[in-house]
C-alpha cells in the first residue's frame, strides 16, 4: 500500500530525473573524464560500461526493490524485512554515509556556486599560475567559503523541505534538462576550438596498454560510487515508487543517463584543455584552476562560458546533495516521527555545522590531520567512500543473495511491474556471486590505502 503521508513520485520521468540527478554529481564532471584519459581512453570506457551492467545495475535493482517493497528509509526497510535482527545496521551505515558525505560535499558545492560570481576574478588573473592563487586564496579564507557553503545548504534544504513531488521531483525535472543543455553548449564550443582534436584523441582513442589492474579497479570503483550506491539513496528513492513501476527498466535508464553525462563531460573538458596546451590535471585542480584558465584564454566570451560551466557544476552538485539530505531526513521522518519541515531544518543545519571544519581545514585548520596525514575533508571522504559505501553495498548483496533470498527479491522486483524487462536468473547469479566478490575486492583495495 502506497504511503501517502511520506509522498510518492508523481511521474516515472520525475523519478528517473531525480534518481539520475542523485547519481550525476561533481565526480561525473571532473573525475570520470580524468581517469578515463589516464587509463586508456575508450578502453577504460568499455570496462566501465561492463561494470555498470554486471555490478552496478544488480545493486541498484536490489536497493530500489527493497525501498519499494517496504516504503521505508534504509534503516526501517531492513527492520521490516527481518525484524529483531541486526541487519538494520546496514541501513544505518547508508544514512551515516549520506550525513558525512553531504557535510563536505556541500563545502565543495559552495565553491562551485561562488565561482559563478567569481568569474571576473579568474578572468582578471589570466591563464597563468595566478589561476591557482585565486582558488587557493578563496578556499583558505576563514569566512567566504563557509558563507557559500551555507548558501548551498540553504538551497538543498528549501528543495527537500518542499517534499517529494513538489520539491525533489519538481526541481529535478528542471535541473536535469538544464544540466544537459549547459553541457551541450560547452561541448559545442570546446570541440570547435583550434587544436581540440588532440584532446579528443587523448579521450577517445583506446589504449589498452594503459589499462592496468589499477585502472580496472578504478573503473569499478568509479562506476559504483558514481551511481549513488551503498549510501541509502536508492533505497530511499525506491520507497517513494508506485507499486507498478518497472524497477529493472528504471535502473537501466538511471545508469544510462549517469554514464552518458559522465562521458559528455569528457567531451567538454579535454578538447578545451588540450587546445590551450594545458595539463589535464586532476580533481578540484582541474575544475577550479585548469578550466578557468581555459576560459580566461578565450577572451571576453570566456567570461560567459565560465559562468555557464560553474552553473553546470552547481546543478550537478545540487541534484546529488538533495538525495543525500533526503536519505537522512527520511530516517528521522520514519523512525523518530518528525515532520518533514522539522527533520529537514534540524538535519540540514546540523550537516552544515559538521561541514564547517572541512572548510576551515583548507585554511586556518590546515595543520589538523586525522587519518594517516589526511586533512579533515579528506579524512571524512575516506571513511565514507572507502569504508561505508563499499561495505554497505557488499552487505546489501549478501543480504539479498544469501540471507533474505533472491527468490523473494525477484518476486518483489517483478510484482506489479509493467514492461517487458524483468528480474531473473541473470540477476540471481550476479547478486549472489559476481557483484559481491567484485565489491569485496574494491573494499579490500580501498582499506589498504589507510
Amino acid at each position: 500500500m502506497e504511503n501517502k503521508t511520506r509522498g510518492n513520485w508523481g511521474t516515472r520521468i520525475g523519478f528517473i530525473a531525480a534518481a539520475a540527478g542523485s547519481a550525476v554529481g561533481l565526480g561525473n564532471i571532473w573525475k570520470f573524464p580524468y581517469i578515463t584519459g589516464m587509463y586508456g581512453g575508450a578502453a577504460f570506457v568499455i570496462v566501465y560500461l561492463l561494470f555498470v551492467i554486471l555490478i552496478c545495475i544488480p545493486v541498484m535493482n536490489s536497493e530500489l526493490l527493497i525501498g519499494r517493497l517496504t516504503g521505508k528509509n534504509p534503516v526501517g526497510a531492513f527492520k521490516e524485512l527481518v525484524p529483531k535482527s541486526s541487519w538494520w545496521i546496514v541501513g544505518a551505515m547508508g544514512v551515516l554515509a549520506g550525513f558525512i558525505i553531504l557535510s563536505y560535499y556541500s563545502v565543495i558545492g559552495g565553491w562551485a556556486v561562488a565561482y559563478i560570481f567569481k568569474s571576473g576574478a579568474y578572468m582578471a588573473a589570466g591563464a597563468g599560475t595566478e589561476q591557482a592563487n585565486v582558488f587557493v586564496n578563496f578556499i583558505t579564507s576563514p569566512i567566504a567559503p563557509i558563507v557559500w557553503h551555507a548558501i548551498f545548504m540553504a538551497i538543498c534544504i528549501g528543495i527537500v523541505m518542499a517534499g517529494i513531488e513538489k520539491g525533489i521531483e519538481k526541481y529535478s525535472r528542471i535541473l536535469m534538462p538544464s544540466l544537459v543543455v549547459l553541457l551541450l553548449i560547452l561541448i559545442l564550443r570546446s570541440v570547435t576550438l583550434p587544436g581540440a582534436g588532440k584532446g579528443l584523441a587523448f579521450y577517445l582513442n583506446p589504449d589498452f596498454s594503459k589499462l592496468s589492474a589499477e585502472g580496472i579497479l578504478a573503473a569499478l570503483g568509479q562506476a559504483f560510487f558514481s551511481l549513488s550506491l551503498g549510501m541509502g539513496c536508492m533505497i530511499t528513492y525506491g520507497s517513494y515508487l508506485k507499486k507498478d513501476s518497472n524497477i529493472p527498466t528504471d535502473s537501466y535508464w538511471i545508469s544510462g543517463a549517469d554514464t552518458l553525462i559522465a562521458f559528455l563531460a569528457g567531451l567538454m573538458i579535454f578538447p578545451a584543455v588540450f587546445a590551450f596546451g594545458l595539463e589535464p590535471g586532476a580533481g578540484p585542480g582541474l575544475t577550479f584552476i585548469t578550466i578557468p584558465a581555459v576560459f580566461a584564454s578565450m577572451g571576453a566570451i570566456g567570461h560567459l562560458f565560465g559562468i555557464i560551466f560553474f552553473l553546470l557544476l552547481t546543478v550537478a552538485a545540487i541534484t546529488s546533495a538533495i538525495s543525500l539530505l533526503e536519505v537522512v531526513c527520511a530516517y528521522f521522518i520514519d523512525e523518530i516521527k518528525w515532520d518533514r519541515k522539522k527533520a529537514t531544518l534540524i538535519m540540514g543545519i546540523t550537516i552544515f555545522l559538521l561541514g564547517v571544519p572541512s572548510s576551515l581545514g583548507q585554511g586556518v585548520w590546515s595543520g589538523v590531520k586525522i587519518l594517516a596525514g589526511r586533512d579533515i575533508l579528506d579524512s571524512l571522504d575516506f571513511v565514507a567512500s572507502n569504508i561505508l559505501l563499499p561495505l554497505g553495498g557488499f552487505l546489501t548483496l549478501i543480504f539479498i543473495g544469501w540471507f533474505w533470498g533472491t527468490d523473494k527479491a525477484i518476486k518483489a522486483g517483478n510484482e506489479g511491474s509493467k514492461g517487458p524487462i524483468t528480474l531473473g536468473n541473470g540477476y540471481r547469479f550476479l547478486v549472489k556471486y559476481v557483484a559481491p566478490i567484485a565489491l569485496f575486492i574494491v573494499f579490500l583495495m580501498k582499506i589498504t590505502e589507510f
